[in-house]
């Protein structure tokens, strides 16, 4: 299989490729600004990749693959640029290159419009906006095999291998799970045009993913 990974110098993103390097019958593409910050492995080829690009540009650096998982995220600096418009840059240069299945790494509440809104308005309230046009473009304006996963707070905590899905069970995922649990869902085509809640919890990774 091959499998581009979008924003694969970021938190979630490296450890992403960080986990795949080197297994046997994957090629990763890990696309990123710096190259030079890629993960290195046996099976790992890097590529340069601006979100600000125009779109034509960028579907000529975007490799063919079989899948792509986007975990690219501006931090909360160049949300309209990064967060929305070139993560929809990106699935259309999927549907360009012929490339069905796309991953999003999302967040809690993307879709919860309540979120954006007061009085109850989330202190992270412009990024999820962000979160969620870029998810309704997915889910609505193209025709690909979509899976979105709605992660709740990253932590640098240890990985437990540990997962709530479908629901919230913490208030807290550890970065290493949930890109284990990405990488869970690329193996499964049970997964395939949903949306995933998750956190921490107690059932293991591939079991949860796999009981969807």
């Amino acid at each position: 299989m091959k499998v581009t990974i979008i924003g694969a110098t970021g938190r979630v993103g490296s450890s992403v490729v960080r986990k795949l390097a080197n297994v046997p019958d994957i090629e990763v593409f890990a696309g990123a600004r710096q190259v030079e910050k890629v993960p290195r492995g046996v099976n790992i080829t890097p590529f340069k990749i601006d979100l600000h690009i125009s779109p034509e540009l960028l579907n000529e650096e975007l490799p063919d693959s079989d899948a792509i998982i986007f975990a690219a995220g501006s931090g909360g600096k160049d949300l309209l640029q990064v967060d929305l418009n070139g993560a929809v840059k990106v699935m259309r240069g999927a549907e360009h290159k012929g490339i069905k299945r796309f991953i999003m790494l999302s967040a809690r509440n993307s879709l919860n419009l309540e979120s954006f809104s007061e009085p109850n308005i989330s202190p992270i309230a412009n990024y999820l906006i962000a979160k969620h046009y870029a998810d309704k473009w997915l889910m609505n304006n193209t025709d690909l095999d979509f899976t979105i996963l709605q992660p709740t707070t990253l932590t640098e905590e240890p990985a437990t291998g540990k997962i709530t899905i479908g629901q919230y069970a913490s208030n807290s995922n550890t970065i290493d799970d949930v890109a284990e649990t990405l990488i869970a869902i690329l193996k499964n085509d049970r997964t395939i045009r949903k949306v995933i809640a998750m956190s921490n919890g107690d059932t293991p990774i591939e079991d949860a993913v796999f009981n969807l």
